[in-house]
């Protein structure tokens, strides 16, 4: 199962959050964006066995990043979040490419760890 995490929402707050959160449960965080394009340069460049992915960014939405992180050669693990309900992004995380989806409430390493096993 992919341990090593970036994580990517616009929202230090958050960010905050869900690194103390998944590296209480074993997860090694090893970079942190704010935004799609800095996700993209950070994917590159960290090589994160997992994106933790926000839907809405302030540059490239979430469902976009998730398909240009699929062109990389270490492509990693995607999953998407976000605030709303994922019933409402069914389609579109189908088409990303992307893992699945946890709305940022439910986040938890046991749900991350069940969309990829």
């Amino acid at each position: 199962m992919p341990r090593t995490v970036l994580i990517v929402d616009d929202h230090e707050p958050f960010r905050r959050r869900a690194r103390a959160l998944l590296e209480a449960e074993g997860f090694e965080v090893v970079g942190e964006a704010e935004d799609g394009a800095s996700a993209l340069r950070a994917a590159a460049e960290l090589m994160p066995q997992l994106v933790l992915l926000d839907v809405q960014l302030p540059d490239i939405d979430g469902f976009e990043v998730a398909e240009r992180l699929r062109v990389l050669e270490k492509r990693p693990a995607v999953v998407l979040t976000s605030s709303r309900d994922g019933k409402d992004y069914a389609r579109c995380i189908e088409c990303s490419g992307a893992r699945g989806f946890v709305p940022k409430a439910e986040l938890s390493g046991a749900a991350l760890s069940a969309l990829l096993t």
